[in-house]
Parts: C-alpha cells; structure tokens; sequence
C-alpha cells in the first residue's frame, strides 16, 4: 500500500481542515453544504464532518452558522436592517430556521436582539461590542426556567 504514516496523514487532514474553516469564515453568506466543503478539500462529507468535530469541537454545519450569526448580531446592532434583511445577508434561506438557530444561541429573538443591543453598546467602539456579544457555541444561551 501506498498510504501515508498515521501522524502525516493528520497533519495533511487538519491543514485540509483548517481550509475548510477558512473557506466558512470567507463564504459564510454563500450557499455552502457538507458535500461542497469536502470535494473542495478531497475528502468525503463523512469524514470530513467527523474530522471537523473532532479538530473544533463542533460540525461544520454548526460552524457555519455560528459564523452567520455572528454576522447576523453584528448587522443587527447597526439597526439599518430589518430581520429578513440580515438573514438573507448572512446566507440563510429561511427566516423560520435562522430565527430558531439565533435565539438557540444568543438567547432572544433577532428582533429582541436588535432593539437591546442598540441600547447595550451605545458608545462602545464596534470591536469591543464585537467581542463581548459575540456568541459562543460552548456556552449556548440557557432555556428560561432552567437553572
């Protein structure tokens, strides 16, 4: 056989890997699947979802929409954008399940969120208001009522 030892063929998976979470950064508004990011890096969709887990923590799916949300958090605090606007600017096709995906993360609705965060980073500089609302998939908003 020709394949490569385990620990080089690692290393070649997470550069790939690392391509591939670049790609999402870069295109997040673009129409991106599973099966698209991995024949962009040579990989099957099943490996790669399970690689992409295992490197970051989180599916590339996932990924990608915590990307279009923070995007989505950011467009919302300029307040010139209505909520249907900012989902199609970030790249989702759905308001049903981009709404879902954000108050999944952020805790409240975009449009709870529009009119709350004007207030809460008035005067702070935007990469400040940045950092301290960006949303972190470890830390999914808690479920009112629960503890």
């Amino acid at each position: 056989m020709t394949s490569r030892p385990a620990p080089e063929q690692r290393l070649s998976d997470l550069a790939r890997l690392r391509r591939v979470r670049d790609r999402i950064d870069r295109e997040y508004a673009q129409p991106l699947d599973v099966e698209a990011l991995a024949r962009g890096v040579h990989m099957s969709a099943g490996h790669l979802s399970r690689e992409f887990r295992r490197a970051y923590g989180e599916s590339p799916y996932a990924y990608l929409m915590t990307r279009r949300i923070e995007r989505a958090m950011a467009l919302l605090r300029r307040g010139d954008l209505s909520v249907t606007e900012v989902c199609f600017e970030v790249g989702c096709s759905s308001l049903g399940t981009f709404s879902t995906r954000f108050t999944e993360l952020v805790g409240v609705p975009p449009s709870v969120y529009r009119q709350e965060a004007a207030r809460a980073t008035a005067g702070m500089p935007s990469c400040v208001a940045k950092q301290v609302t960006r949303p972190i998939r470890n830390r999914e908003a808690p479920v009112p009522g629960r503890a």
